[in-house]
Formats: structure tokens, C-alpha cells, sequence
């Protein structure tokens, strides 16, 4: 049975990729992923965030006092020549992480801004990394912000890492745009290898005692998938990027489906946490299963397969499964 698969131009043994976690923060926790059957891994992301407050911080502390003595700067090299402490830490784990693995790695650049931050990009990939995932996370709170312009800077972000890396490089996009299949192709146009669907965006919420607006970490369910696989199932086949689906990921039925939809790979991370690394065994196991049972040879022969452009009543993406829903609860 050939459970191969491309993705951002890798030839991978399966569709199987742990996403972004603290797993990759522990080179045994990822030797273990590789062990159970990872076909790639994505690495923790490194946020924008990180990287300019610690600038910030040491551009304060090299200038109090500079002011008492003309020749006292001097004395220092710019900020920018000094080690980012968590940035430094990041790339030493993407040289160890392809030190010890066989497989591809996945670097993770989180953030928004057009900005120095973005250099890190091409540090990312002077590490080791096989590839870069541009998790873009914005929220447009400026009334007057058009969502054109929200859109151009994501594309915009997208084309100043590509001038920075010869690495593929894909995005991991949220799902909240006017038109999700016009950003997915202005993306592929601008240079995509391959999209995720999509960045989980964590809520907020209200503590009634305390009066604070407060977050928590919740792992996802398989139901979370319901909204990817429609996007899937949509874009396959109109784009030259490839594409992942990175929620809702917990079983072998959930690959399934994601993959019949059009994803390349499906990436999981809460599952993983929730029952360990060798529980990748497991789906992939029953992967190979429901497979022969239902006298499957390759994954490429299911992907794509329920796709929109694939099945007799393709309507049911859109407004005629949201018309039968309704009418099924009557």
C-alpha cells in the first residue's frame, strides 16, 4: 500500500504531520513522533512578539545613563548586534532538531508586522530548517481598516519572507476573510507552496469573579474539522499550492476525510498531547486498516475524491447543506 504523499515539494511516506506544539521543544518527545511514523514535523512557532521586546529591552538598557557622558555609547555595539536569548534558542533547536531526525523539518514564524522580525526567516532556514510555516495572526480592530488592506498585508508578509528564503514556505491562514477562496488564490499567487487550514485562534473570555478578561489553552475535537474540510474540499484543484488542514485532527477517520476532501497532509498537535507521541502509531495503523478494507492502494488514488469538483452534488458545500440542515431539524 503506498501511503506516500507531496507536500511543499517534500515526497513524504504519509500524510501525518505533528503541527506546531511544545513537542518539538523536546528533541526525545520528537524522536519519539518520528519513531510512531511522522512523516514531517512543524516546530513551536517563534512570534513576532519574542523577538522585538527582547530588542526593546536591551536598546532600554543599553541607553539609561548614555545620556551623562557624550562618548558612553560608544562603548556598546547597536542592539541589533546583540543575541536574541529565545530567538538563539529557537534556531540552536532547529539545528538539533536536524541533527537527530531523518525527517523534514518545519520551521514556524509567528507574527503580522512588516518588520525586522522577518529576517528571522532567512536565519530559520541558515539553521537547518527543510521548510517555513508564516503563521499569520491579526485582528483588524480599526473600523476604518478595509479588509483589502488587510488583506494586502498578509500578502505582503508572505512576499517579504519568499525574497528572504529559498525554503518553501507556506501559510497558515485563519478562515475570517470576505472572500476565503479569492485570499487562498492571492496567496498561491503570491507565492505559496502550500496553505494550512487554519490558524486556531484562541478566544477570549470573561471571569465574572475576578472581572478580567482571561484565555484558556483547550484542546480541539474532531468536530473542529467541519469547517477546514469544506475549505478543502472547495479549493482542490484550484491552486498550485498544496494544502493542509491543521484542526480537528484526532483519528484515522478524521485523515480520511480531510484527505478525500483534497488536503495533502493533515497536521495534529491536541491529540497528540493529550494521549503521547506513540498514539500517532495508532492512527496510522488504522489508517492502513480502514484502507484495505475498503480496497484502497494509494492515498493519492482517495485524495481529492469527495472534492467539490469531484462528487454529483457539489451544492452540498455550500447553501444546499445548510437548507437541508434546517430542514432536517422540522
Amino acid at each position: 500500500m503506498d501511503l506516500s504523499t507531496t507536500y511543499m515539494g517534500f515526497k513524504l511516506k504519509n500524510p501525518l504531520i505533528p503541527s506546531a506544539s511544545p513537542l518539538s521543544a523536546n528533541i526525545d518527545k520528537a524522536k519519539e513522533l518520528e519513531d510512531a511514523g511522522a512523516a514531517a514535523i512543524v516546530m513551536y512557532s517563534l512570534f513576532e512578539e519574542q523577538i522585538n521586546q527582547e530588542n526593546e529591552a536591551l536598546d532600554t538598557f543599553l541607553s539609561q545613563g548614555s545620556e551623562s557622558f557624550a562618548e558612553a555609547m560608544a562603548y556598546f555595539p547597536q542592539p541589533e548586534s546583540f543575541a536574541n536569548a529565545e530567538a538563539e534558542e529557537y534556531l540552536e533547536q532547529v539545528s538539533k532538531l536536524k541533527e537527530a531526525l531523518d525527517i523534514p523539518v518545519i520551521g514556524s514564524l509567528n507574527g503580522v508586522s512588516a518588520g525586522g522580525w522577518m529576517k528571522y526567516a532567512k536565519k530559520i532556514q541558515e539553521a537547518g530548517a527543510d521548510g517555513l510555516e508564516l503563521n499569520i495572526f491579526f485582528i483588524p480592530t480599526d473600523p476604518d481598516m478595509t479588509a483589502t488592506t488587510v488583506e494586502e498585508m498578509y500578502i505582503e508578509n508572505l512576499k517579504t519572507v519568499k525574497q528572504h528564503v529559498s525554503i518553501p514556505v507556506s501559510v497558515k491562514m485563519g478562515p475570517f476573510f470576505s472572500s476565503m477562496a479569492n485570499m487562498a488564490k492571492q496567496l498561491d499567487d503570491a507565492g505559496a507552496n502550500a496553505l494550512v487550514l487554519f490558524n486556531r485562534l484562541y478566544q477570549p473570555d470573561i471571569d465574572l469573579e475576578e472581572l478580567e478578561v482571561v484565555t484558556a489553552l483547550e484542546p480541539s475535537t474532531s468536530y473542529e474539522l467541519r469547517l477546514p474540510l469544506r475549505w478543502l474540499a472547495i479549493l482542490y484543484g484550484r491552486l498550485q499550492a498544496d494544502l493542509a488542514v491543521s484542526r480537528g485532527i484526532h483519528s484515522a477517520q478524521d485523515v480520511l476525510k480531510a484527505i478525500m476532501a483534497g488536503a495533502d497532509v493533515t497536521q495534529m498537535t491536541s491529540v497528540l498531547l493529550q494521549k503521547g507521541p506513540a498514539y500517532l502509531k495508532t492512527i496510522l495503523q488504522d489508517l492502513i486498516n480502514w484502507m484495505e478494507e475498503h480496497e484502497y492502494e494509494s492515498i493519492e488514488q482517495m485524495k481529492g475524491s469527495m472534492s467539490y469538483k469531484s462528487i454529483a452534488q457539489p451544492a452540498a458545500y455550500t447553501r444546499a447543506n445548510y437548507m437541508k440542515t434546517l430542514q432536517s431539524i422540522r
